[in-house]
């Protein structure tokens, strides 16, 4: 089978060591190639562009893990193409034509966003445990970020990265319905070489169904901080808490805490959780890698994922959440971080702990 890469940079190979990772612990014959602006050190098949390599190579899943701002245009460079993509997140930029973009894809053989978190344990059992008892959301609050100040990655800003904590909610609520903004607040500065004003911070209320959702997500937090908070009333009208922390304190490394309060405040736990995948292998890519193995277990051996992938109707919607994030964002004037002549940036080959 085989896989064709578009963007071997930092995400790129994130993939390729989990599709590498896939093709030795399964045995699947599974045969890799790139397309990107140049040529790299490596013995993978390299292509120019994508025309080039959809024709040569034929692949039958393409992985799209370019910058933000290409996303769109690649995309539709995958007009008429049949097999399956698997797309970096988000599906676009807020500014994209997102008609132009369905009308190029409409014929794909399937389709999935890279929402990694839905793939942690931690995340499983608490969707698990909402369905099983029939809990109905009431609050939901999440705290999502990293620093990604004078990073060498271009970015679209922050709607980058509140798109997992948005999806999150919904994820482990489905019958909650589709989330609504109401109101957001933000920050624009020149914290990226991709401008000038890029929406760095977000502070929202939303509405879940009859839930309500507040939350925090940045690409300036000084730390990488990713928790949501949940409360729930269960068929006796009882408040049930929970709380997810994600890859804290490394990569990968989550954790599920569910609990009530008895009548006169003492807390009684329910479940706790915690994960911390060592595959040395596997290095932050253990929950990208079950995504991986899925979509090539569901093209190789039409196998139906464990759980439904986040295709495009899904892609699209959070999009289109996205997109009304940035638009309405009431923001101050510009935050500056660039005080001198030149802007220090993070070297490509920095840890993946830093990058991540």
């Amino acid at each position: 089978m085989n896989i064709l890469i578009i963007g071997l940079g930092y995400a790129g190979n994130r993939y390729r060591r989990a599709f590498e990772h896939i093709a030795m612990s399964s045995g699947l014959p599974l045969s890799l190639a790139y397309v990107g602006r140049r040529q790299k050190a490596n013995e993978l098949p390299y292509f120019d562009s994508v025309t080039r390599a959809l024709e040569a190579f034929a692949p039958d899943i393409v992985v799209v893990s370019v910058n933000d701002h290409s996303h769109a245009p690649v995309l539709k460079q995958l007009s008429g193409y049949r097999g399956f993509v698997l797309c970096e997140k988000p599906l676009v930029t807020p500014g994209d034509d997102m008609d132009e973009l369905l009308d190029a894809l409409e014929h794909l053989g399937g389709f999935a966003l890279d929402l990694v978190e839905r793939y942690s344990d931690a995340t499983q059992q608490l969707r698990d445990w909402v369905e099983r008892h029939d809990w109905q959301l009431v609050r939901a609050n999440f705290h999502w970020g990293k620093d990604r100040i004078n990073d060498y990655r271009p970015t679209c800003g922050v709607t980058s990265e509140v798109i997992h904590a948005l999806d999150l909610a919904g994820w482990i609520c489905p019958r909650a319905g589709q989330i609504q903004l109401n109101r957001v607040l933000g920050v624009r500065s020149d914290f990226s070489i991709s401008g000038p004003e890029v929406l760095d911070t977000v502070q929202l209320t939303a509405s879940l169904g009859e839930a309500r959702v507040t939350g925090y997500a940045s690409f300036v937090n000084i730390v990488r901080q990713r928790t949501v908070d949940f409360s729930f009333v269960d068929r006796d009208a009882r408040l049930i808490h929970a709380r997810l922390v994600f890859d804290t304190p490394r990569w990968d490394h989550d954790q599920l805490r569910i609990w009530t309060r008895s009548a006169n405040g003492a807390e009684e736990l329910l479940h706790e959780f915690a994960t911390a995948p060592d595959e040395p292998d596997l290095d932050t890519l253990h929950k990208l890698s079950r995504l991986c193995r899925q979509v090539v277990r569901a093209v190789a051996l039409k196998e139906p994922p464990r759980q439904p992938f986040a295709d495009l109707n899904t892609a699209v919607a959070l999009q289109r959440l996205l997109n009304n994030l940035e638009t309405h964002a009431q923001t101050p004037a510009p935050a500056r971080y660039i005080h001198g002549e030149t802007r220090v940036l993070l070297a490509e080959d920095s840890d993946l702990e830093s990058l991540g």
